[in-house]
């Protein structure tokens, strides 16, 4: 193999890197594949943490020991997650969004890659210590920034769904209330999706009363499944009807008055 220059190194790392996020690759993996010592591939590995830290890029993290290596995680620091998401409250402060329960109209924004994308890697950058195995969404809108988020974290999307699937075999099927009306509701998710033991984040798109978020977190104690965390898009503000705590939520919407919408970033990131 003819000689590799650093500049294409480099390339070639960060092509690698970024597009397995949160997957530890070891310095021997890259020592194989680029016909270099360790000691230089460190080196390679120090320019790219300084590139990505001084442009915003995300984050290279080095993991020491003899299963350790180097992983990159995408994130956004809080200073440009803000920017963007008050960017996107003006937007969604339009009037004609508001829907009959208080509900807003957010499906044009969710099926936009380039804004999910962001919000999956805000949602990440707060549960990567937390370790999930997997993201859990309902089979609702909320299922673009779920993907996104998993993308992000390196790790599978499981989706519960309203009713089991005969292509997906055998299913565990629970009940629960819905939160914004009251109704019973049946959430199911086959058998095969998730191991015991495991650890869960659940990512949807609106939060109200939280009775669909519930739900979720029920399902996941009948695979004794530990869930780490919950987010969301975007909630409702001072509900006192709200069944589950702790959540993160990107956005926070206040009620309505006189048809007028009032939508700001999270507090939590301000």
């Amino acid at each position: 193999m003819d000689r590799i220059k650093r500049n294409e190194r480099l390339a070639a790392l960060t092509k690698l890197l970024t597009a397995s996020p949160n997957q530890l690759f070891t310095l021997s993996h890259f020592c194989e594949m680029f016909g270099a010592a360790k000691s230089t591939l460190s080196e390679d590995v120090d320019i790219l943490c300084d590139v990505y830290k001084r442009f915003g890029l995300g984050r290279l993290d080095t993991v020491t020991g003899a299963a350790g290596g180097v992983r990159y995680r995408p994130y956004i620091e809080r200073e440009q997650a803000v920017a963007f998401l008050e960017g996107l409250c003006r937007e969604l402060q339009t009037p004609s969004r508001l829907l009959p329960g208080g509900f807003l109209y957010l499906s044009d924004i969710l099926s936009m890659p380039d804004i999910v994308r962001q919000m999956g890697i805000i949602i990440a950058g707060q549960f990567y210590d937390e370790a999930p195995d997997f993201v859990l969404t309902m089979e609702t809108k909320g299922i673009p920034v779920a993907l996104m988020t998993a993308q992000s974290m390196g790790v599978p999307l499981v989706i519960a769904r309203r009713s089991s699937k005969v292509y997906e075999g055998s299913a565990v099927n629970i009940n629960y209330v819905s939160g914004s009306s009251g109704h019973i509701e049946t959430m199911s998710l086959s058998r095969r999706a998730v191991v015991e033991g495991q650890r869960a984040l659940i990512v949807d798109d609106f939060l109200k009363a939280g009775g669909t978020a519930k739900g979720m977190i029920d399902l996941m104690s009948e695979f004794n499944v530990q869930v780490v965390g919950t987010a969301f898009v975007m909630a409702t503000a001072h509900n006192a009807k709200r069944v589950i705590h702790g959540e993160k939520a990107l956005m926070v919407m206040d009620e309505p008055e006189g048809g007028k919408l009032s939508i700001r970033p999270a507090e939590w990131l301000l």
